[in-house]
């Protein structure tokens, strides 16, 4: 056997046994619709677009709940839809156990200190970290704030304070209510880089 052709068989082989060790979960674990999902989402679920959330690290049922409402139409999120069309919920659930498995990239960019702090500040005085926990990585059907896109949390929370409708958690309505778009600004900021100054 020429040395071209050992070395052929020799990865064939060491390919075989890693797929079956589980050495290679990415290639052999994948749920279905997951390119799908990436293509918006970013890889493993840590988006690159601003206005797109990060799907890597959201609690597993916050991600099984959102698939499914998004399904059944019961979430209008126009870009979202069809996409989920065909899927079970299996599917879902298989899709929600990967995001929630994966870690979460930080933000890149440089912190603005006093807008940090300002956002602190204010996501302490609206008790933020009893529903989404201190470290704001989110719990069971609450999302994971932390490092997520500045732009993408302050148009959720503007939303939440501006447009409360059905579906909406009144709770974060009640918790917005009254602060101003500086006010979420600098929250937004301070989510995003969480964690960047002590």
């Amino acid at each position: 056997m020429k040395p071209a052709d050992r070395s052929s068989v020799l990865l064939r082989r060491l390919l075989a046994v890693l797929l079956m060790a589980g050495g290679l979960p990415a290639l052999a674990q994948q749920p279905p619709s997951l390119e799908l999902c990436m293509a918006c989402h970013g890889p493993q679920g840590n988006s690159q677009n601003p206005q797109i959330p990060s799907l890597a690290g959201q609690p597993r049922i916050f991600v099984e709940n959102q698939l499914v409402l998004i399904r059944e139409g019961l979430r209008d999120i126009p870009t979202m839809k069809g996409v989920l069309d065909g899927l079970s919920d299996p599917d879902l659930i298989a899709l929600a156990e990967y995001f929630a498995a994966q870690k979460p990239a930080p933000m890149a960019g440089a912190v603005d200190a006093p807008r940090y702090l300002r956002g602190r500040e204010l996501a302490a005085q609206s008790l933020c970290g009893s529903c989404h926990l201190p470290a704001y990585q989110g719990r069971d059907q609450v999302p994971r704030l932390a490092a997520q896109h500045e732009a993408f949390l302050r148009e959720v929370m503007l939303e939440y304070r501006d447009k409360p409708g059905l579906g909406r958690d009144t709770v974060m309505t009640n918790a917005l209510r009254g602060l101003s778009n500086q006010q979420l600004d600098d929250m937004a900021h301070f989510l995003a880089h969480f964690g960047k100054i002590p």
